[in-house]
């Protein structure tokens, strides 16, 4: 009788914690890397007067502390472009091929504040913060350093580059939960500017302030393995 007693309390108990365990889970898992694509769309700013929209396109490989905490490496190809050689005053006009290797951390809401007793905190929760360090690599297809306004001004420059460079980033970052509540598809909305330490990408050296490109991009990413839990429920 003692031993029957003793068994059927054993085995209550495990099957509690088994139970405890799993609801726990429940919302708390999620995936530790993710592959990502995005296209971005680039605006110029440095020694032309007039910026030209251009494309790019972005692979990156993310490692997730947290749901809420990215490190990020990434490549990304793609054009800038600005001026108007009949126009400006001073008649520079560029287009110029870039690729660029970062490394970037960002911060989510989520993160930082408790969004469990609130609908609008748990919308905000996937809003990022974040920055890094990259270097960029260019190379000038086309230019013109002639001024027509100004007949006989030239506007020199190198025809290729490399650049250290800063991108700081916000964004938001769409997760789309399976089955199990683990957000292993996601949608990034964001926007950068690259900060770059130098005056060179265009071409032109000209003036006192280094270049800048800002980025609007939009890209998928998807877990592809190590899932892990966190310390609170990421869907509510």
């Amino acid at each position: 009788m003692i031993r029957n007693i003793v068994k059927i309390s054993l085995l209550t108990l495990v099957a509690g914690f088994t139970a405890i365990t799993a609801h726990a889970q429940i919302g708390y898992d999620y995936t530790q890397y993710n592959l990502g694509a995005s296209i971005g769309f680039n605006s110029f700013y440095g020694d032309t007067q007039t910026s030209t929209s251009t494309n790019a396109f972005n692979i990156q490989l993310d490692y997730n502390q947290t749901p809420f905490v990215n490190y990020i490496a990434e490549f990304q190809a793609g054009k800038l472009a600005g001026g108007d050689s009949t126009h400006d005053v001073y008649g520079r006009q560029f287009s110029t091929d870039y690729t660029y290797f970062a490394f970037r951390v960002q911060v989510q809401a989520g993160e930082i504040m408790d969004y469990s007793q609130s609908q609008l905190l748990n919308a905000l929760k996937n809003f990022y913060i974040g920055g890094g360090i990259g270097v960029i690599y260019g190379t000038v297809k086309q230019i013109n350093r002639y001024s027509i306004a100004m007949p006989g001004y030239y506007t020199p420059g190198p025809m290729s580059s490399n650049q250290l460079f800063f991108p700081a980033r916000v964004g938001y970052e769409f997760k789309i939960f399976n089955k199990y509540d683990r957000p292993d598809f996601k949608i990034d909305v964001g926007y950068q500017c690259n900060f770059i330490f130098g005056d060179n990408i265009d071409g032109f050296k000209a003036g006192a302030h280094n270049d800048i490109f800002s980025q609007f991009t939009i890209g998928l990413k998807y877990a592809i393995g190590g899932v892990t839990s966190y310390r609170k429920p990421i869907r509510f």
